[in-house]
């Protein structure tokens, strides 16, 4: 397996470690005060919430979407916004994402990639699930802004992920894009257990994910940071076929990328 190196000191941050913060908040003083707001909400859900990481992360939202719908999906700008959304749909392009495949888009937001995939699928084709109903709103807000009331696209809230709504051998493609860098590792291992039963034989499963190459961490459980090795190891334990995505390291996204399928898949990174 090869990994591209984007940053080693940035990969071998620890983000909890209180030296890290220090250091952080002395070279971004203005971002100490949006620190400290979402460490005194993250104590309250705390205590509301306990281990529901769920209804944990679904007040986050609910919180987030109301000052902002595309901040809460990450993205600071709109500029930003729909730059992330083109990443996303260009990604997928280039694999092969054709109008006639069906594709299940886990967390999908208010659409910020959704609204182009919707725009290139056939009727009907697309499935966008998500835990916050917040956004699930803000979603068909952007839906309805973008005339793709006609594409019928599927907007479903769900608890979990286990996907057992869902029909088997069903998505040609299924994404999760910023889903496990907000993740604690039972519920990506609940994803990777049940998402081999709805794609097809020849489908794949791309997520992305935050990676660290030294000690995996979490900050205010809101972002996790987990090593490669760690969910390919996972994935295979689950009987399916797992890679690291070499070819998106290349974009300006903090994130990196694995590739899952039931099947051994042609490496469309290969020379």
């Amino acid at each position: 397996m090869s990994v591209t190196a984007k940053s080693p000191k940035k990969l071998k941050s620890n983000r909890s470690s209180l030296t890290h913060k220090l250091g952080y908040a002395l070279r971004n003083p203005d971002r100490v005060v949006p620190y400290l707001r979402r460490a005194a909400r993250d104590a309250l859900l705390r205590r509301q919430f306990g281990n529901d990481h769920v209804a944990y992360y679904r007040a986050v939202m609910a919180s987030d979407t109301r000052r902002n719908p595309e901040a809460a999906v990450g993205s600071q700008t709109h500029d930003r916004w729909l730059a992330l959304g083109q990443m996303q749909f260009a990604y997928l392009l280039e694999h092969g994402l054709k109008p006639e495949h069906r594709m299940l888009d886990i967390g999908c937001g208010n659409l910020r990639g959704g609204w182009r995939f919707i725009g290139h699928l056939d009727t009907g084709n697309y499935y966008g699930i998500d835990i916050s109903p917040s956004i699930l709103l803000a979603a068909k807000k952007t839906l309805t802004e973008r005339g793709l009331q006609d594409k019928l696209p599927h907007l479903t809230l769900t608890d979990d992920l286990t996907l057992g709504f869902l029909p088997g051998d069903h998505f040609d493609v299924v994404h999760a894009h910023s889903v496990f860098s907000h993740s604690p590792l039972p519920v990506i291992d609940e994803c990777l257990a049940n998402v081999g039963r709805v794609l097809t034989d020849t489908g794949f499963f791309d997520f992305t994910f935050d990676r660290t190459e030294g000690a995996e961490h979490q900050v205010l459980r809101e972002d996790f940071y987990y090593r490669t090795d760690t969910l390919l190891t996972l994935a295979r334990k689950h009987g399916l076929h797992a890679r690291f995505m070499d070819d998106w390291e290349r974009r300006p996204h903090g994130q990196s990328k694995i590739r899952v399928s039931r099947a051994p898949l042609p490496d469309p990174t290969a020379n």
